[in-house]
């Protein structure tokens, strides 16, 4: 397990590089037609940015950009007969990837390569449509010395495109179907009664079904598979995602452009929570404190494989930061904090309640004016830098179970009218993040986050 310490994840801005990468994209989009609509049309129609939508750059071992990537900063991860692949380990940038070609070719992530190629009415001869592959690639356009591509990844960041495991294709595409259908129709609630033991259960259920796909599957895999039934499930209860998925389904995208996932946890279910995720390939990354009057803490995990991010939000004192508290299990409390109360109103983020919010990389002030122009405003900035941009939409208010409120009343956690006011008026469950990152930048703004976290405790009259 990992115990890296927040001097380990001391993310700092690379102005450089990212203005350099970008340029470079933006000489090969120039050369194609079809890029130049492409990047137009994903700012006006989902307030995106083309180079968030980049995968990775392959050029030519001759290209005169090859020679700088190194005093860049990249890092050579893969050394192979027919190519290098080359990373940069602070910055949030695509990857460099050369090899013996004679163009420039820009690599978008997209969730389903079948879908780009229909939104586009696009055919490529040399696509199959293989589900049981790892990655799946097509060439969309091409001019002059440039060409547009799309990659779709299923728990892998490399290039092999073949099969996860199993000796027929048959196998997986049935093992995948299965799993899928697992983690799909997952059951969330246990019981209408004892809550805090219908946890314990929960728990074992999802446990048991991640153990049957990363047995068939393998854990990268099953990673993929897990996280694109939370995003389903999140985007059912949230109709801001119902919106912006539609958007940008319309160009094909789907949620590839997601920055991370955001879990709230109870104190009691927080040590079971980061098993689940590392049992999925997680290792933890920087830690944060709110502060004493915020009284929260979170853990950020990462899956470099699958690329996902998770951002674990739990009720945290002063005393408790400097320790393991990811691991080492957290007492409950009679007093509940923002997130506390949030689990105990609407249930744990893993389970019956789905993720709090899924981060996704924009054009912020394009995203923000758009959505609310779709009836969908935001919430005031909790972040404003310039290079780092954040703000929630209005939240989703969800119905709050009446026996719910009553445990919380009867344990002293919230007064009568607290409790009437949330049987008859709800309580924001769920939002979608707006972010935008500019020059390289992987870090999070501990403050903002602090006072968003202030800002949606529900106990705040007028709260959204």
């Amino acid at each position: 397990m990992n115990r890296a310490l927040n001097e380990d994840f001391d993310w700092q801005c690379c102005p450089e590089v990212a203005r350099l990468v970008a340029k470079r994209v933006d000489e090969a989009v120039s050369e194609v037609r079809f890029s130049s609509r492409l990047r137009q049309r994903m700012k006006d129609e989902t307030g995106t940015r083309f180079i968030d939508w980049v995968d990775h750059i392959c050029l030519p071992l001759n290209d005169p950009f090859a020679d700088r990537v190194e005093a860049l900063g990249y890092v050579c991860a893969e050394h192979g007969f027919e190519h290098e692949v080359w990373r940069h380990p602070q910055a949030m940038v695509p990857a460099i990837r050369l090899r013996e070609q004679a163009t420039v070719d820009v690599w978008l992530k997209v969730e389903s390569v079948a879908d780009f190629l229909h939104a586009h009415d696009l055919t490529d001869g040399a696509f199959k449509d293989e589900p049981a592959a790892r990655v799946q690639t097509a060439i969309a356009a091409g001019e002059a010395n440039s060409r547009l591509a799309v990659i779709e990844r299923h728990g892998t960041s490399g290039f092999q495109w073949v099969t996860e495991v199993g000796d027929e294709v048959a196998d997986v595409e049935d093992a995948l179907a299965e799993h899928r259908s697992a983690f799909f129709d997952r059951q969330r609630i246990f019981t209408d009664a004892d809550f805090g033991c219908s946890e314990t259960v929960g728990f074992q259920h999802a446990f048991s079904l991640l153990d049957a796909a990363i047995q068939d599957l393998g854990t990268n895999r099953a990673c993929d598979l897990f996280f694109e039934s939370e995003r389903s499930y999140w985007e059912s209860r949230n109709q801001a995602a119902k919106v912006q998925k539609k958007r940008q389904d319309k160009l094909g995208l789907g949620w590839a452009n997601h920055d991370h996932h955001t879990y709230r946890s109870s104190r009691e279910c927080f040590s079971q929570l980061i098993s689940l995720l590392e049992v999925l390939g997680f290792t933890c990354r920087e830690r944060f404190y709110g502060g004493a009057e915020a009284g929260w803490g979170a853990q950020v995990l990462e899956q470099g494989n699958a690329g996902i991010v998770i951002f674990a939000d739990v009720d945290l004192s002063h005393d408790e930061v400097t320790g393991d508290f990811a691991h080492e299990g957290l007492l409950p409390r009679d007093e509940l904090g923002t997130v506390g109360l949030w689990c105990k109103l609407h249930g744990e983020a893993i389970m019956a309640a789905g993720m709090h919010h899924l981060e996704c990389q924009f054009d912020f002030n394009a995203a923000c004016a758009q959505l609310a122009d779709a009836g969908i405003p935001t919430m005031k900035p909790f972040t404003d830098f310039d290079y780092l941009k954040q703000a929630f939409t209005i939240g989703e208010v969800w119905r709050v179970a009446p026996e719910r409120l009553q445990s919380l009343y009867e344990g002293g956690q919230i007064n009568k009218e607290q409790e009437k006011q949330f049987l008859r008026e709800g309580s924001v469950g769920s939002h979608l993040e707006i972010l935008q990152r500019d020059e390289g930048y992987k870090g999070f703004n501990q403050t903002g986050i602090s006072e968003i976290i202030l800002a949606t405790d529900p106990r705040q009259r007028g709260t959204v």
